[in-house]
């Protein structure tokens, strides 16, 4: 055989290796944020007790949300809650309502392309959505050290760059996974997912940058968010207040989604990170 046969062989065979790579990797690159974001795009109805309100982010969008009063006293605080990938924030107002009853305001927003909302979830995207948010509270009058932020699975994601960003009073984080490529690799153990990420979600290296009171609640049951990439968040935050495990819990239960040992160290956060007194409002 002669040289010029066997390279044209090594060619053909070569490109029967490559390109079915590269096809699933165009495939992974195009297709990703479908697999990361679940929205339900259904406009919510109206909730019971709840302000709705409109939060303007700085790239042009507008966006839903309910504004929750505080009920059996008044902690002069307030709760800006990030939700997960799938639903809207219909799905949440059991744990808007049991933060509210312990005198919390709660600000319960949907990120763009959920609950109506125009636009495309992105990680960028999400990042201004939940700073519409935080600005929504300073101008009702919650300065930073007198908001906590809520975030639950991917909601947990966006509170941490958020926190990494505008530093709030205290960050509390259930089932947070460490960084998406880490979740991409516990699902796609044999494919090299983190150059072909779009979004990235460095939970770790948020927590560690914020370094404000920090409370990580996990189920060691949980089938979605691995609870040792929970654990391993706990171990970056500089400031942990607590690491709470429910033992048994999945990760869509209701005691790990709105559950009173959920609430209860929410409370404990919020009693070691606020303030004593609130700051009374000028004459």
């Amino acid at each position: 055989m002669t040289r010029g046969k066997r390279g044209r062989r090594a060619a053909i065979a070569l490109t029967a290796v490559v390109a079915p790579v590269l096809l699933l990797a165009g495939l992974v690159w195009a297709g990703q944020r479908s697999v990361v974001y679940l929205p339900s795009d259904a406009v919510p109805p109206p909730a019971a007790g709840a302000e709705d309100v409109r939060l303007a982010t700085d790239d042009g969008l507008v966006l839903d949300a309910w504004l929750l009063p505080p009920r059996g006293g008044d902690r002069g605080a307030a709760v800006l809650l990030a939700h997960g990938n799938a639903g809207n924030r219909e799905s949440r107002l059991p744990l808007a309502r049991a933060l509210a009853a312990e005198g919390f305001s709660v600000l319960l927003f949907d990120y763009r392309g959920y609950g109506g909302n125009e636009g495309s979830p992105s990680e960028e995207g999400l990042a201004a959505d939940a700073r519409a948010a935080a600005d929504h509270l300073a101008e009702r009058g919650f300065a930073a050290d007198r908001t906590l932020y809520f975030g639950e699975s991917l909601g947990a994601a966006v509170a941490a760059g958020l926190a990494a960003e505008r530093p709030p009073a205290g960050l509390f984080l259930r089932s947070p996974f460490s960084s998406l490529a880490d979740m991409g690799e516990r699902y796609h153990p044999f494919l090299s997912v983190r150059p072909l990420l779009r979004d990235h979600y460095p939970v770790t290296g948020h927590v560690a940058e914020a370094g404000v009171p920090t409370t990580v609640v996990l189920g060691d049951a949980d089938g979605v968010v691995p609870p040792e990439q929970s654990r391993a968040v706990a171990r970056a935050c500089p400031r942990l207040v607590e690491q709470v495990v429910l033992a048994g819990a999945d990760h869509n239960d209701a005691e790990l989604a709105h559950g009173p040992e959920v609430i209860a160290a929410f409370t404990r956060l919020a009693d070691h990170a606020l303030p004593a007194e609130p700051p009374r409002p000028p004459r």
